[in-house]
């Protein structure tokens, strides 16, 4: 029988004939083999290459590239450390570490036979497919026929994205892209390095299954899904995406719970992927004691923006604490770049009840904002933006025909260059409208010039100058109604103008500790002029409704946040601020200060600002950061005359390197007339974070010591690896609804969710 036989270390190229069966073999040196792996199942595997070796890299063969024939198209092309040609028989024998490819499909075995005659190609021993797309699939031996596109496999393992590992008896490969298991087991956990013959946390047995690399799905019959070796859940079919699969329309994994309000409920959610630009989830609720809900969630891109949207619909059967009827809600959102300066956007958000929202989980909001804007960008030196807003109030309590709608919005700012003296000159204008159904409807435009002049002088001492000038013209109807209840107008309209000037002096003094850091000590100094204002109660106000005088303000030349409230007359402010900087990253550091007034005339300041008499409350800051890891904040407000405490906010963090976090904190702050309901908050709050491993738990509470009971508590634990997510959430409010005394309905939350990555979650609710 006429054969030719080519050794190692012997180079030649043979052509087989034309047509797309073998267009070449190379016979090059010894390949080293791929180092082993540990087996998802018993028994030995291969380990698969990073990628698909490209065919560019081999010597001797044209490039392939994005231009190239179709891997159908393309010849087959072999190395091997020996190879038989047998003419008579049309048939080539390989042997020694064979690598057949066409185009970015690669075969590799210890020993490859074709038959030209038949186009049948047999692999035996440590037989590796690979796909282009890096998918690998080993076998103990594999026939192939039309282009290595179908076959059948034997003692089949496979390599799939995301981790995804599977196992069978056998395989047939038809249409090179369907794959026909049977006895298949299939996991994406890593094997146990003490134990690799050790059951997975998790993996997936059927009698047989379907992997279709078209679609990118795996489809079971017959299935149990085993933890740790133990079966926990049979099912006569179950389908999933492979992991490299796209975006596919398909039911999600439900969520099973029971809860006060619902009884025992189910989720099945839909997702259809609409198209490659957008999609939509259905999320069906189906419960004992309420009548069906439905949640869904749209997503849709564009090339210039997005639009996000949830929403839902139902019927609440209502009880002594809820109402009857038709009930849902829309959160929504829409970002769009119109251009490289401008951008535009909006905001719907509407909810039938904040019980509404509680009950069905779709996220407890007391107000809710609607809005439209756009803004444009110019560097850093100019901004503006228009926008419109509507507020939405959900409690029993709120009173909506006295919360404003706002149109338009509009806003400017633009700050010039720095001057020749080293002073920057700003100007901006805030205009808006504001209407009530019941309450002060309101237009205003305001124009706000600013200039500030740094310089330090030879000792080192830092001087500002400061100035700010507003003017503002109203027009306003119902100045007796909220928010403003004024007794002296109504209707009408005014114009406001005001002009404050500062000069700011601070030294900061620096010595050093030696191989302890540095110190500093920093007095500042700062004095603030301008005509009076009065109580301004013929002004309506908008923005300047909320005011807390802290460290933070204390040097603000006028100390209210908004332009509808302007401080007047003139007044010293004064503090004094320490620190120490230690070698190690720490620091000690304290501040404390106040303010005086020359005038007596109260202003426009409520009673318990801390800023009606002429002589303000002090107010400080302290922080000790010892270490890096460990820092205590503080934050208060104490009356000048015997220093009762007005207000406190303390703070503690621990950090250690070990993943235990530790936080704890205090807050006072007595009443306040702007809040409802008016009374003081007196809280302690603590919590920790704990992470080991693949582990987190963490615990979280809030105590009001003024009504002696606590406000909330939450606690949590999961578990997270390459392959499994467990995760439990408890949530308790103890928040009383004013209008029922009753606590706000699903207020205890009970949570547990299992992910088994690449297939799916499993979740329990219990409210």
């Amino acid at each position: 029988m006429p054969q030719t036989t080519w050794r190692a270390h012997l180079v030649a190229a043979l052509a087989l004939g034309a047509g797309p069966a073998f267009g070449q073999a190379i016979v090059t040196p010894p390949i080293s083999a791929p180092a082993d792996i540990a087996p998802i199942l018993p028994g030995q595997e291969r380990a698969a290459p990073a990628a698909a070796p490209a065919p560019a890299a081999r010597p001797g063969l044209p490039g392939l590239t994005s231009g190239s024939p179709t891997d159908d198209q393309q010849p087959v092309t072999f190395t091997a450390d020996e190879v038989e040609y047998d003419q008579n028989r049309a048939l080539v024998v390989a042997r020694g570490h064979v690598e057949a490819w066409q185009g970015a499909r690669v075969l590799r075995a210890d020993e490859f036979t074709y038959d030209r005659n038949t186009g049948v190609a047999t692999a035996r021993g440590n037989v590796q497919l690979i796909e282009g797309d890096g998918q690998v699939v080993f076998a103990d031996s594999a026939v192939l026929e039309n282009q290595f596109r179908d076959g059948v496999l034997e003692g089949l393992r496979g390599l799939l994205a995301q981790n995804g590992r599977v196992a069978a008896n056998g395989a047939r490969r038809t249409g090179g892209s369907i794959f026909d298991l049977s006895r298949v087991v299939y996991s994406a956990c890593d094997p146990c390095q003490d134990d690799p013959l050790a059951p997975p946390i998790w993996q997936l047995r059927a009698r047989t299954a379907t992997l279709d690399q078209t679609t990118r799905q795996v489809r079971y019959r017959d299935a149990f899904i085993e933890m740790a070796g133990v079966p926990v859940l049979w099912t006569p079919y179950l389908q999933h995406p492979s992991g490299s699969a796209p975006r596919q329309s398909g039911f999600l994994s439900p969520t099973f719970g029971i809860t006060g309000f619902l009884g025992g409920f189910v989720v099945t959610p839909y997702y259809w992927a609409i198209d490659e630009n957008q999609d939509l989830v259905l999320r069906p609720l189906i419960a004992t004691s309420q009548a069906p809900n439905l949640g869904l969630e749209y997503r849709r891109r564009f090339n210039f923006g997005e639009i996000q949207a949830e929403g839902s619909v139902g019927y609440m059967n209502g009880d002594q604490d809820t109402p009857r009827g038709f009930a849902g809600h829309i959160f929504s959102r829409g970002r769009f770049a119109i251009d490289e300066n401008w951008r535009a956007g909006f905001d719907l958000n509407r909810a039938s009840s904040e019980d509404y929202l509680r009950i069905f989980r779709y996220g407890a909001r007391r107000l809710l904002l609607t809005n439209a804007y756009t803004e444009g960008f110019w560097g850093t030196d100019s901004y503006a933006r228009v926008d419109s807003s509507i507020y939405q109030g959900l409690r029993s309590t709120d009173n909506n025909s006295q919360i404003p709608v706002v149109f338009p919005n509009v806003y400017y700012d633009w700050r010039a260059p720095t001057d020749s003296l080293g002073g920057t000159f700003t100007f901006d204008t805030w205009n808006f409208a504001t209407f009530r159904e019941a309450g002060t409807d309101t237009q205003r435009a305001n124009i706000r010039l600013g200039y500030s002049l740094p310089y330090t002088d030879g000792a080192g001492s830092i001087w500002t100058i400061r100035a700010i000038s507003d003017i503002s013209g109203y027009n306003y109807t119902d100045l007796a109604g909220a928010p403003n209840y004024s007794t002296t107008a109504d209707n009408g309209g005014i114009a406001t103008a005001n002009i404050r000037a500062a000069l700011d002096w601070r030294m900061p003094f620096i010595r050093s500790a030696g191989e302890y850091g540095h110190q500093v000590i920093e007095p500042r100094v700062q004095v603030v002029t301008g005509p009076l204002t009065g109580q301004q109660t013929s002004v309506p106000n908008e923005d300047s409704i909320d005011y807390e005088f802290t460290d933070a303000t204390l040097f603000n030349l006028n100390r209210f946040g908004g332009r509808d409230r302007q401080e007047g007359g003139t007044r010293f402010d004064y503090a004094l601020r320490g620190a120490w900087h230690f070698p190690n990253g720490g620091l000690l550091e304290g501040l404390a200060g106040a303010s005086y007034r020359i005038q007596n005339d109260g202003g426009p300041f409520y009673v318990g600002s801390g800023l009606v008499d002429r002589a303000s409350d002090y107010v400080g800051r302290a922080r000790l950061m010892p270490v890096p890891w460990l820092e205590f904040l503080g934050r208060g407000r104490f009356a000048q005359d015997d220093g009762a405490l007005r207000f406190l906010d303390l703070s503690t963090t621990v950090n250690f390197d070990s993943g235990t976090s530790i936080s704890g904190g205090y807050l006072y702050t007595p009443p306040v007339p702007y809040l409802t309901p008016v009374q003081t908050r007196n809280e302690v709050a603590a919590g920790f974070t704990q992470r080991f491993g693949h582990w987190r738990v963490s615990a979280y509470g809030r105590y009001d010591i003024e009504i002696n009971r606590p406000v909330a508590v939450t606690a949590t634990a999961g578990y997270e690896d390459e392959c499994f997510i467990f995760e439990a959430r408890f949530l308790k409010r103890f928040a009383e609804d004013p209008s029922t005394g009753s606590l706000y309905p699903a207020s205890t939350l009970l949570l547990l969710r299992v992910g088994l990555k690449t297939i799916g979650d499993f979740g329990f609710r219990a409210i």
